[in-house]
């Protein structure tokens, strides 16, 4: 097997030909090769790999990826070297969602190590301080221990130093200013909250409306900052490609980014259908 390979030039072309054409980017999650293949296959222009991904492909839920259970980086690394690489073609390229402030490794010799398996993007989700209310106990002894948004800055900022895709990402309007402002990424979503639906999603009954309100609010501010920022809309209430037309409709994005709704929701709906089908089977009657 030869994994292909791309480079940041390559990559920021195609994305940017496609937003001057008026054709969203598609950025999907996958947590293992079969999804990637088919993401791949069926038109995602960015394959993310992150430790919730591959929680959510063993059916627990995305945030499962923020309790001690695991390496998050060494988890993303592995399956992103041995599942997802060597199932794509190279019409997607990937982008490793790391955590920045894994105090067991320094940011450069990983990124080296990504870029040596053929990874030439990452984003700061993997997980992110920013998905911690900031009112709450857990982020002040979280942010007084060295877990901050500041690591994750500059992680970001050190990928487009080693010529590496940014993609950085947020949960609230304050840390989005202050990403796009310090760490300049490429790319940037506003993360509008756990995705709902299925067997894991979280619906905290806000609409697509609403989804999409709060996402164009953070859109307009950012633009101001980077006006060549590519914008990307995730979360939330955009659980099925309805959902996603709305925010293409009603907000400045210029893509979406899937996550469950690609890859757990289908796979659940699909495996038990068919898996009933083959369970409801009888002996004929004699």
């Amino acid at each position: 097997m030869i994994v292909p390979r791309t480079s940041r030039k390559e990559i920021l072309s195609k994305l940017r030909k496609k937003v001057a054409s008026r054709i969203p980017i598609f950025i999907a999650s996958a947590g293992s090769g079969l999804v990637a293949s088919l993401l791949e296959k069926a038109g995602a222009d960015c394959i993310n790999t992150f430790s919730g991904a591959r929680l959510r492909a063993n059916g627990m839920g995305t945030m499962s990826m923020l309790w001690p259970i695991l390496d998050s980086n060494k988890q993303t690394f592995d399956y992103t070297r041995e599942d997802i690489m060597p199932a794509i073609k190279g019409d997607a390229f990937i982008c490793a969602c790391i955590n920045a402030n894994d105090p067991l490794k320094d940011m450069r010799w990983f990124l080296d190590d990504l870029k040596r398996i053929g990874v030439f993007s990452v984003s700061n989700i993997g997980p992110s301080v920013s998905y911690v209310d900031k009112d709450s106990e857990i982020y002040r002894v979280l942010t007084k221990s060295g877990i901050t948004l500041d690591n994750e800055i500059e992680m970001l900022k050190l990928a487009k130093e080693m010529d590496m895709v940014s993609i950085g990402l947020a949960f609230n309007i304050e840390d989005s200013l202050r990403m796009v402002e310090e760490a300049q990424p490429d790319i940037f979503c506003f993360h509008a909250g756990t995705t709902k639906g299925g067997l894991k999603g979280y619906d905290s009954g806000e609409t697509i409306e609403q989804t999409a309100a709060r996402t164009e609010e953070a859109n307009q501010m950012l633009r101001k900052i980077k006006p060549d920022l590519m914008l990307i809309a995730h979360g939330a209430a955009m659980e099925n490609p309805t959902d996603a037309q709305y925010m293409l409709d009603h907000t400045s994005v210029d893509g979406i980014w899937t996550g469950s709704s690609t890859e757990r929701i289908p796979i659940e709906k699909a495996v038990y259908a068919t898996a009933k089908e083959f369970a409801d089977l009888r002996f004929p009657k004699r």
